[in-house]
C-alpha cells in the first residue's frame, strides 16, 4: 500500500524548502529500519522530539546489504517504508542507496540531523556536511542495546 509520507529525493527538498520558509525546524534521522523494534521507535521519538517534523531517510535493499552482509535485509524497502510510514512521530520518508546520507542532506538541508546512541556527537560521520549548509547535528534514543542483528541471531540459536 503506497504511502502519502513517502516522497522522492526531489520532491521532498522543495517540501524542505517550504517548510524552511516558514519558520518549520526539520529534523532528519536515517537508518536501515530492518525489524522494527523499540530501539528504533526511541531513536525516532527522540528525534522528532527535536523538530516541527521528523524526515526519515531509510537506506535501500542493496544499501543494507553492503553494510549488514549477505541475508539482509530481512524486509525489503517498500515493506520497510510501509511500516515506518504507520508510525505518528515520522512526517515523511525517503530511500536511498549511497554509501552515507551526506548527498540527502546536502539536498534536503534540515536543521538538525539525529543519529542514535552508538554515535558520538564526535563520531557523526556527516557532520561536517551538515556544518557546512548551517545544521547541528544531536544524538537521541536510548542506550544502543537493541539490534536486528542482535534480534536474529538470538532467532538462530537453539
Amino acid at each position: 500500500m503506497p504511502s502519502t509520507k513517502v516522497r522522492t529525493a526531489p520532491a521532498l527538498a522543495e517540501e524542505c524548502r517550504r517548510w524552511r520558509a516558514d519558520g518549520t525546524r526539520i529534523a532528519f534521522a536515517n537508518g536501515c529500519f530492518d525489524l522494527l523494534h523499540v530501539g528504533h521507535i526511541r531513536y525516532l521519538a527522540g528525534a522528532r522530539a527535536l523538530g516541527d517534523v521528523l524526515v526519515v531517510a531509510v537506506n535501500g535493499d542493496a544499501s543494507v546489504r553492503r553494510l549488514k552482509g549477505e541475508g539482509r535485509p530481512v524486509m525489503p524497502l517498500a515493506e520497510r517504508l510501509e511500516i515506518l510510514s504507520h508510525l505518528d512521530v515520522v512526517d515523511r520518508l525517503v530511500a536511498f542507496d549511497e554509501p552515507t546520507c551526506a548527498e540527502l542532506l546536502l539536498l534536503l538541508r534540515p536543521h538538525v540531523q539525529v543519529k542514535g546512541t552508538d554515535y558520538t556527537p564526535d563520531s557523526i560521520p556527516e557532520a561536517d556536511v551538515v556544518r557546512s549548509y548551517g545544521g547541528t547535528t544531536a544524538i537521541a534514543g536510548d542506550p544502543k542495546d537493541h539490534s536486528t542483528t542482535d534480534l536474529l541471531g538470538k532467532r538462530r540459536r537453539p
